[in-house]
């Protein structure tokens, strides 16, 4: 080899070396800057989703709550005014956020009409809100007034723990008792004899699961979340303890098991359902799940799960406007779940791309 072709050759491979050097600058200086409010670890069926798509999860405080010691459990969309409502599980207030407010405001006061909690909410077509009280049943209200309608309390000496609650086509109200295993009803027509006399009724139960959920601890909780299929059909619950999905058959009364696949309904609380669609979240796992459902509700597949701290605890949530706002409870920081001091305001979070 000649001398100037071993020159123009070293040439070459200096060039080639130095923009090595530049790209490998680069790709470091881009990691260092990307932004880190996204920490998310994804999976998808089951498996490890790849980095380019935990990058499209994005978790951000939208709402901030007023009350320090509030400790929100559940949240309800009004389908008429696209309000959010946001019940404190520590002093029973329910504070109301209006569109295009950052700041939610208090709607029923700490303690109103003794409710000690503020578990699961929904507000019907008629513009009422259900309140849950954990302790005692469930609260009725006209959003219009602030006024109460009726209320319908858990009967029996047993012990009892009213969780959440989902509204049929009909109107109809279906609650979860988690230290019962029972799902109480109550009908448009309960509600009306109840708002007409006096205002009380008594939950009465329309499914039993005690002797169908897997086998666990005399003082465990099981069943929590609920959602109602739109047709009418059927309604979905979860056991908390046991990882299982329960369908109930509105007409029949059936209880059902629901195979599960690519994951399980551990630590579920709240859920959603649009379209065939079921977002699940799971408390003390700092996680939430997507599941796509059979025509029928009989059979249900995970498509992605995401676990991350900043969710705080999610006990509920609702879809609004194509995201997730999820309730941020940290019921592990001087809540239900452990001492410690709770980071302040409590808030809301949105989560964009599951």
């Amino acid at each position: 080899m000649s001398r100037s072709l071993r020159r123009h050759r070293h040439r070459l491979v200096a060039t080639a070396l130095s923009l090595a050097a530049v790209l490998s600058s680069a790709a470091t200086a881009q990691a260092l800057t990307a932004p880190h409010e996204q920490t998310a670890h994804t999976a998808s069926a089951g498996r490890t989703a790849p980095p380019a798509r935990a990058a499209q999860i994005r978790i951000h405080a939208v709402y901030d709550l007023p009350d320090n010691r509030a400790y929100p459990e559940g949240i309800a969309e009004d389908p008429r005014t696209r309000d959010l409502y946001v019940g404190s599980y520590r002093t029973g207030a329910v504070y109301r956020i209006t569109p295009g407010r950052r700041a939610a405001r208090v709607f029923l006061p700490a303690g109103t009409d003794g409710r000690n909690t503020a578990n699961g909410l929904k507000v019907d077509r008629a513009g009422r809100l259900w309140v849950i009280d954990s302790t005692a049943g469930v609260a009725v209200y006209d959003i219009r007034a602030r006024r109460l309608l009726a209320r319908f309390d858990v009967s029996g000496g047993a012990r009892s723990f009213v969780n959440d609650l989902a509204l049929a086509p009909d109107g109809t109200a279906y609650l979860t008792d988690s230290a019962r295993a029972v799902v109480y009803r109550v009908t448009p027509q309960q509600l009306a004899a109840a708002a007409a006399l006096g205002r009380r009724g008594t939950l009465t139960p329309r499914f039993d699961l005690a002797g169908v959920l897997a086998p666990h601890a005399p003082d465990a909780y099981t069943l929590n979340g609920i959602v109602a299929d739109p047709s009418g059909r059927y309604l979905l619950a979860p056991d908390m303890t046991g990882g299982d999905l329960y369908r109930l058959d509105l007409a029949s009364g059936g209880i059902r098991r629901v195979p599960l696949s690519g994951g399980d309904m551990r630590m579920a609380d709240g859920l959603e359902l649009r379209h065939g669609t079921l977002w699940v979240a799971h408390n003390k796992s700092n996680a939430l799940s997507r599941w796509r459902l059979s025509g029928d509700g009989t059979g249900a597949r995970q498509e992605r799960r995401i676990t991350d701290p900043s969710l705080q605890i999610p006990t509920t949530l609702v879809r609004q406007g194509g995201r997730l706002l999820v309730v941020r409870s940290q019921f592990d920081k001087g809540g239900p779940m452990g001492p410690g001091t709770p980071q302040t305001p409590f808030t809301i979070a949105a989560v964009d791309g599951i």
